[in-house]
């Protein structure tokens, strides 16, 4: 048997070892992709807002949405308790609805999109990694959820 006592307390690390598994294993490498869309989405974003955002000022400013939604999943992701795991579920699950949204429009409304956002065309610039991120990150997130039992 496993002792799963915790040196922390209060009500964010209270509760099944699930609860602070969201970060080990297979949880590590979602961090990591969701930390390399956080920087390259804030950087391109940074860079056209800054240079040329009157050429797309829609597309520039989703774009800087996007980094926003990767750098709050990556940092609750990384974090322990039931707080920060619903704000998990929050940030991927905007995630997935920005990336079918955004997607869709920039199909059927090509004019409003006259520059690719992470998003576009769900996430084809990016080699579909956008739409198969958030997916994967509530697949993760289910099976990590606070009060599941952890796979033995």
């Amino acid at each position: 048997m496993k002792d799963q006592h915790t040196t922390t307390t209060g009500p964010d690390h209270a509760g099944s070892s699930a609860s602070n598994s969201r970060n080990t294993g297979p949880g590590r490498l979602l961090i990591a992709v969701y930390a390399v869309f956080a920087i390259s989405a804030s950087a391109r974003a940074g860079y056209q807002i800054l240079t040329k955002f009157s050429e797309a000022p829609l597309a520039y400013l989703l774009s800087a949405f996007a980094a926003v939604v990767y750098v709050v999943a990556t940092v609750s992701l990384a974090k322990a308790g039931s707080t920060w795991f619903k704000v998990s579920v929050a940030a991927v699950l905007v995630e997935l609805v920005g990336v079918l949204v955004v997607g869709a429009l920039s199909l059927f409304d090509p004019v409003q999109f006259p520059h690719e956002t992470v998003w576009s065309l769900f996430g084809r610039g990016y080699a579909f990694i956008p739409l198969l991120l958030p997916i994967l990150g509530l697949v993760w997130l289910y099976r990590r959820r606070p009060g599941a039992r952890a796979a033995a």
